[in-house]
């Protein structure tokens, strides 16, 4: 199924990373040919209104004037962006407690085809937001690193698919199919330091199934040498000119991710690059 109808999630400070990856954002969606839906949500917090008497100086100076919202702010760059590119885009925005941020935004995310989420590195609002999407909307996200905003390319050229037998990656390899059918070249790795007759053959059926759908793949293992899977994968990545990996989320319970750690919670935590993930 093409990617039609994506979905942006906007929340925090409007930084200078944060405004760029809203724009690389946006240009991924109008490469894809889709309509992008901004979702601006800040905290609900109630403040005790102060009283201006008339004639108070204070309400001459210039700090009595309200001054624009973080969320207007990263409203106003994405419309900026969307009108640049001509994408069909729509936004909103709205105001929740603090807990409920992150099930709204994957609540929201149920209506997409795919999810564009900026991350901040080792950001633990962002790490719980990426992990409601994960588990509640249903839906892939795509990951947008905004650490190398600068270096990402809207065009998904060279696309690597992080390959471990498990249902969780066959199901990113489905939602990605229109990414890696556009793509020049797809690479299947899988992380082993043996190559054993198990993982040689579930790497050839998986490009076999590939090129079902025109695309076509080649496979590799890449050796671990005892360091994590997510950092191998963000090393190569980052030696092959990589684009964006593809990628099953938390093959493990995600209790036992936070407790040991893992390759899902190491890639959340700093993307190397685009990183399209599915649960």
């Amino acid at each position: 199924m093409p990617i039609k109808d994506v979905f942006l999630p906007l929340v925090g400070q409007p930084r200078g990373p944060a405004l760029a990856a809203i724009e690389k954002c946006v240009a991924v969606a109008a490469d894809l040919g889709a309509r992008i839906t901004a979702l601006a949500l800040e905290e609900d917090i109630f403040v005790r209104p102060k009283v201006i008497f008339p004639g108070d100086p204070a309400s001459a100076e210039p700090g009595a004037v309200r001054e624009v919202g973080d969320m207007q702010h990263l409203l106003d760059a994405f419309t900026n962006a969307a009108s640049r590119t001509g994408i069909r885009a729509q936004s909103r925005s709205g105001k929740v407690p603090a807990d409920q941020i992150a099930s709204t935004l994957a609540e929201y995310g149920r209506f997409s085809d795919l999810s564009l989420i900026p991350v901040k590195p080792h950001d633990s609002r962002t790490e719980n937001i990426i992990e409601t999407f994960l588990f509640e909307s249903g839906r892939p996200l795509l990951l947008c690193p905004e650490q190398h905003v600068d270096e990402l390319r809207p065009e998904f050229e060279n696309v690597v698919i992080a390959w471990d037998h498990s249902a969780r990656a066959a199901r990113a390899v489905g939602d990605a199919l229109p990414v890696l059918q556009a793509a020049a070249s797809v690479r299947v790795i899988t992380v082993a330091d043996d190559k054993t007759d198990a993982i040689m053959q579930s790497g050839t059926n998986l490009v076999d199934h590939l090129r079902e759908h025109g695309v076509y793949a080649s496979f590799e293992t890449v050796k671990g040498s005892g360091s994590s899977i997510g950092k191998v994968l963000g090393s190569w990545a980052d030696s092959h000119s990589i684009d964006a990996i593809v990628m099953g989320a938390y093959h493990h319970s995600r209790l036992n991710e936070v407790v040991w750690g893992g390759v899902t919670k190491t890639v959340i935590g700093q993307p190397p690059c685009w990183v399209m993930m599915s649960h």
